[in-house]
């Protein structure tokens, strides 16, 4: 990669740099201009087409949607050569104050009140390094069956991590999840809500990051909250006073969590495509 190319279509006089890490798809850097530090990130736009422009307004309807929490601003992207690049505020970490968690719930729950009439988006982005489409539907359970599960379990078909039969399985799961999420307004999402995509920032307060936004069933986010490691329980004690659960969401837990794991299954194979398939099989039996 040449970097020096990326840092000539910044407009920042750089004093120096250094790689920081920032997942796995792409190459991270801190940038020094003067006494402000800025986040670059950089990656092939040839594989991931319109991937940084895609993160950068999910970023910007987070900052919109949640105010009292820190989301990175954007700076810049754009493309040098075959290359796409990101520039972020950056963001130090510091120490979570007393109502650290309280704030976060209610931050979660005010933007899930930001509804609209279709579930989808505008644009199709990405989940990961996985295209993520948004096609617009009026019913949660077809968005969620073509757009989130379907075109995953075939990806896992063609890939041989799915046989005929988890498959033939995984149609029976998804004809029948009309009957099993509560009836709810199509509610802006994060979409990658989990542990790893958010920090402690040196206010005290939660940054989020690495969105993957759509309109759609909550308890979406709320299932990824409790896929990796879960949050506090003050955090659902806080949503729940601004925007109370439906009965029976952590028996529902399987359903919305089913869509990361297939999307780590694609990714990563291992243990996430038997996890996946016992989420499934939970509901197809």
């Amino acid at each position: 990669m040449q970097l020096e190319t990326i840092l000539d279509h910044l407009d920042i006089r750089i004093n120096k740099y250094e790689v920081v890490h920032g997942g796995d798809i792409n190459e991270s850097f801190c940038i020094y201009s003067g006494k402000e530090k800025f986040f670059l990130k950089v990656n092939d736009g040839n594989l991931y087409p319109r991937m940084f422009e895609k993160e950068a307004g999910g970023l910007n309807a987070l900052a919109a949607a949640m105010p009292e929490l820190i989301i990175p601003r954007v700076v810049k992207n754009g493309n040098a050569a075959q290359y796409q690049y990101l520039v972020l505020q950056w963001i130090e970490k510091g120490a979570p104050k007393k109502n650290f968690w309280e704030v976060f719930g209610r931050s979660v729950a005010r933007m899930h009140l930001q509804v609209q009439d279709y579930f989808g988006l505008y644009e199709d982005n990405y989940i990961g390094s996985l295209q993520q489409p948004n096609p617009k539907h009026t019913q949660w359970h077809t968005f969620y069956s073509e757009c989130r599960i379907m075109p995953l379990a075939r990806i896992l078909f063609d890939t041989g991590k799915f046989s005929k039969n988890d498959l033939a399985s995984t149609e029976l799961f998804c004809r029948r999840s009309v009957q099993w999420f509560p009836q709810e307004p199509p509610a802006l999402l994060h979409g990658d809500l989990w542990a790893g995509n958010y920090m402690v920032s040196s206010e005290g307060c939660a940054a989020l990051f690495d969105p993957a936004i759509y309109y759609g069933h909550r308890e979406m986010d709320i299932g990824m909250t409790k896929l990796f490691g879960g949050f506090d329980q003050k955090f659902y004690d806080a949503y729940g006073e601004i925007y109370p659960m439906e009965s029976n969401w952590r028996q529902r837990l399987p359903l919305s969590q089913l869509y990361p794991l297939m999307v780590h299954a694609v990714l990563f194979g291992g243990h996430y495509v038997s996890s996946a398939m016992d989420n499934i099989r939970q509901f197809a039996a």
